[in-house]
């Protein structure tokens, strides 16, 4: 069995933060604001993969009200999602993750971000996807407002597991 889940997140560009996503800390003046580390990318992934098995979403797991995620690692809550879905038999076959950000230019840094994702989700990096857009200078990414990202993620069900323990 095949399932297909998707994920978006947003978040807000600020001062005094750094600006990691999907694991990689970028040079850049400002950072994302959120709760925990605000690594966008990564929580549109954990969304793809929750929404993908029927699990609800990030908020519901992990939510900012909650101390024990101030400041928390997304690579660490990205970790628990797969132990999450494995846990119920399924697998991850691959993933897409479009970063949408007018500045910086993410390219550079596209390579390091598939190991991060690849060796936290233990797939192989050729099942793992990330690219970058801009918006051409419109909505709040294209205004430097913030960042945006939108990931699918294609899971599979284990065969070995008996249906009783699923």
């Amino acid at each position: 069995m095949i399932r297909v889940g998707h994920g978006m997140d947003v978040h807000k560009l600020t001062e005094g933060r750094k600006l990691i996503l999907c694991g990689v800390e970028i040079p850049y003046e400002k950072g994302l604001l959120g709760h925990s580390d605000a690594d966008v990318a990564a929580h549109a992934l954990m969304d793809a993969l929750l929404g993908a098995v029927a699990l609800g979403d990030i908020g519901m797991h992990f939510p900012d009200s909650d101390a024990e995620f101030q400041d928390a690692d997304s690579m660490g809550l990205l970790e628990r999602v797969v132990v999450m879905i494995e846990d119920i038999g399924y697998t991850l076959g691959n993933a897409d993750i479009t970063i949408v950000a007018q500045a910086p230019r993410l390219a550079p840094y596209v390579e390091q971000m598939r190991e991060n994702i690849s060796a936290v989700c233990g797939v192989d990096v050729s099942d793992v996807n990330v690219k970058a857009t801009t918006t051409e200078g419109l909505g709040f990414e294209g205004q430097g407002l913030g960042i945006s990202a939108h990931a699918v993620a294609i899971v599979y069900k284990n065969e070995e597991l008996p249906p009783s323990e699923v």
